[in-house]
């Protein structure tokens, strides 16, 4: 997609949020791609679900939608999950560096919180931020549903599964991981270890071949990164061994940090 055709197609989608959000109309349309789609997310970012204003918008927003997100994904690169090496330890797993909102996968995790209708900071650069605003306002549509109808929050190493939407991912699986505050305590490991295990089981259960884990609570959580990981790859294996006749075929451990791919390639290469 051109650059000025992009821009036409940010503009409109601003229109449409600014139109549903009068108090933030006030901003004048950026003169850039960068400074529109920087515009059009914040505003998803801080957009409450529809289910609780009344608003709604218009069909041809997520048409247009649809077609901005996909050409950002497409220019960033699409990785193939079947273009991944397995580990050398365990041939089920597999270790990648990258944007996971760049993965075509069965499903990718989402690192959630309790409320699971995503971050609400605007450009925040945590992954429920992320992923959220690459899948469309759609998502947090869904989500609002989904805990709507539970009528409470959704407990830590709970999980939810949800369509990706315009994500490559046919799936977003979210899940919310412990906060760690002072010593990291035996109940902690035992959430994040929870979380696998959820994961894993939606994953079965909706008959996926292929999940992609991010780095669950290691972010703003304050998890210790190598423990999440040991925690990661010993609670995937042990759930894969359990489990002969799953669907599950593979488990990507999505890393961002050089720091965090590190620490799994010690662990993976055994």
């Amino acid at each position: 997609m051109k650059n000025s055709e992009l821009m036409i197609k940010l503009h409109f989608l601003i229109k449409c949020l600014e139109a549903e959000m009068p108090e933030y109309a006030e901003y004048a349309l950026p003169e850039n791609p960068k400074q529109a789609f920087d515009l059009y997310r914040a505003l998803c970012n801080v957009r409450m679900p529809s289910g609780d204003t009344g608003h709604t918008l218009p069909d041809a927003f997520y048409i247009v939608q649809a077609e901005v997100l996909k050409s950002i994904t497409e220019k960033k690169g699409i990785t193939d999950i079947s273009d991944l090496p397995s580990a050398e330890l365990d041939p089920r797993l597999v270790l990648w560096q990258g944007d996971i909102t760049t993965l075509r996968t069965d499903a990718i995790v989402n690192a959630a919180n309790s409320q699971m209708l995503g971050c609400f900071s605007p450009l925040h650069g945590c992954i429920d931020n992320i992923i959220h605003t690459m899948a469309g306002v759609e998502l947090r549509e869904k989500c609002y549903q989904i805990m709507k109808a539970q009528g409470h929050e959704e407990p830590t190493g709970g999980a939810k599964i949800t369509p990706g939407y315009n994500l490559p991912a046919r799936y977003v699986i979210h899940t919310v991981g412990p906060i760690v505050s002072g010593w990291l305590t035996g109940k902690d490991k035992e959430q994040l270890a929870s979380c696998y295990r959820s994961v894993l089981s939606l994953a079965s259960d909706h008959q996926l071949e292929s999940v992609a884990f991010c780095c669950v609570s290691t972010g703003v959580f304050h998890f210790p990164q190598d423990k999440a990981a040991e925690i990661a790859v010993h609670t995937t294996s042990c759930w894969l061994d359990a489990h002969p006749k799953t669907t599950v075929r593979r488990v990507i451990f999505n890393v961002f940090k050089d720091s965090d791919r590190d620490i799994y390639r010690k662990i993976l290469l055994g």
